[in-house]
């Protein structure tokens, strides 16, 4: 009677797939310019985190609506239903992208490499079905929540933990936008009054004098 409840203590400890979380993903350093806009945010790479997995295996970014994370079902082939970008926040809560093979994580990293992830940043994809992996922009200031996913052919042999839940930024609407020089100080006011006073009195003399 004890093997069912270990074998359920082992399944909650390790996910229902059998996959250790790693590390989770983190937005980029602070230093860099853009890291949150209205549709996309920056991510680090996952270097130095996949170190047991075979070197063909594919590492998929999933970006989902917290509301799926508790349910998220990692053997959902990529693009597939339930998986389309394009139908992101409507009748698909989480979406997979940016698929790349562990061989361009190298660890450690080579200099110069350029180590992070914009996730949003292909508009020439958002509207096109044939492309439901793409990386679009983002529909709405989220929040959303990320993690990466191995898989193995189509078998998920690794994956990190969620990210903390990220929230985009929101845009100003047009009429709450200062226009430069729109706004005058109570002194620049008295001072421009004083001016005209000034300048009435020296045009009154002027026509006096002729």
């Amino acid at each position: 009677t004890m093997l069912p409840l270990l074998l359920l203590l082992l399944a909650a400890a390790h996910g229902l797939d059998g996959l250790t979380d790693l590390k989770a993903p983190v937005l980029a350093s602070t230093s860099l310019g853009g890291r949150i806009t209205t549709s996309t945010f920056v991510l680090d790479q996952p270097r130095c985190i996949f170190t047991n997995v075979p070197k063909d295996t594919v590492i998929w970014l999933v970006v989902a609506d917290p509301k799926a994370v508790p349910d998220f079902n990692n053997s959902v082939e990529p693009g597939g239903p339930g998986r389309e970008f394009q139908q992101f926040l409507n009748s698909t809560l989480a979406y997979m992208t940016l698929n790349t093979t562990i061989l361009n994580y190298p660890c450690p990293k080579n200099p110069g490499d350029i180590t992070v992830l914009r996730v949003g940043s292909e508009t020439s994809c958002a509207k096109d079905k044939t492309r439901p992996t793409c990386n679009g922009p983002l529909p709405g200031p989220g929040p959303y929540q990320v993690k990466f996913l191995a898989l193995n052919g189509s078998k998920p042999v690794a994956q990190t933990r969620w990210s903390d839940r990220i929230t985009l930024r929101t845009a100003q609407p047009s009429g709450s936008i200062a226009v430069p020089g729109s706004g005058h100080s109570a002194g620049m006011i008295a001072l421009t009054s004083i001016l005209s006073i000034l300048f009435a009195i020296l045009l009154a003399g002027l026509v006096a004098m002729l």
